[in-house]
């Protein structure tokens, strides 16, 4: 596993949902299938989805917002219904891996980070990228600090 220190800006337009975090296993994928059916209702976009997570502030948060959507290659002013134009920028430490192992890529992250003496930010979201490869997906995770 691989890690880095970095600063982006992400340019997308999603579509706003709420949940347990529990739940999220399931939920988002399938919120992300429901937006990518209306995709091409967006003029244009990179091909890469993209979700941007809420960070769970502590044992008693058991619901979290989070957004499904695409990266777009610049600002837009109008949106297809129920969808949103988000740009975040910040700085995040990243790595990327198998969907599969994605719990362990958070939790790998995490402790990099602070042994790089890190800390999470709580009021930005935390972002993940889909990326199809070969022999299923990879999810890039950046994990926003300060």
């Amino acid at each position: 596993m691989k890690f880095k220190k970095l600063e982006r800006t992400f340019k997308l337009v999603g579509m706003k949902h709420k949940g347990e975090f529990k739940n999220y296993g399931n939920e988002v994928p399938m919120n992300a299938q429901k937006f990518m059916s209306r995709v091409d209702e967006i003029s244009t976009h990179t091909g890469t989805e993209i979700a941007l997570f809420e960070p769970k502030k502590g044992d008693a948060h058991l619901e979290g917002e989070y957004y499904v959507g695409i990266i777009v290659p610049d600002s837009i002013t109008e949106t297809p219904s129920e969808m949103e134009y988000i740009e975040v920028k910040d700085e995040f430490v990243v790595t990327r891996g198998s969907i599969m192992e994605v719990g362990k890529l958070h939790s790998k992250l995490g402790e990099w980070a602070k042994e790089q003496g890190y800390h999470n930010k709580q009021d930005s979201y935390i972002i993940e990228t889909y990326h199809p490869v070969e022999n299923g997906e990879e999810v890039e995770i950046y994990l926003p600090i300060r």
